[in-house]
């Protein structure tokens, strides 16, 4: 499996898809059904010293504001998109492993329904 940042990806989706793309980014917040019965040893485990599942959920959390920003640099017509933090150094302060799963989780819910709201505002044809 390639590297995230050696991954192409390709933004050619009909306008027909906009509806399913809501979908699925409204469906994302489902990970609290799939970390429910998860017993959180194994949830802050680090494998291989790499992020715990804990700490990816709060790293989905600490993304959510760069993908507001992205939409509207997108609306905007920008140029120049709002920079990601490649070295997520927002995720690796966080210190997510501290905090309870139930609080990343819910105000990654909170966050992500505001995305979906704003995306909801946006006319379907500026997608195509």
């Amino acid at each position: 499996m390639p590297l995230w940042f050696e991954r192409k990806f390709e933004f050619n989706f009909p306008v027909e898809l906009h509806r399913n793309l809501r979908a699925r980014l409204r469906g994302t917040p489902r990970l609290e059904e799939v970390l429910a019965e998860v017993s959180r040893n194994i949830l802050i485990r680090k494998p291989q010293d790499k992020w715990s599942a804990h700490e990816h959920s709060g790293h989905l959390l600490d993304l959510e504001s760069l993908w507001l920003a992205r939409v509207d640099d997108y609306l905007a017509d920008g140029a120049d998109p709002t920079p990601a933090d490649l070295k997520n150094r927002k995720t690796h302060e966080a210190n997510h492993n501290s905090r309870a799963l139930g609080e990343i989780l819910r105000e990654f819910r909170e966050s992500r329904s505001g995305l979906v709201k704003r995306i909801a505002t946006i006319d379907p044809v500026l997608f195509a």
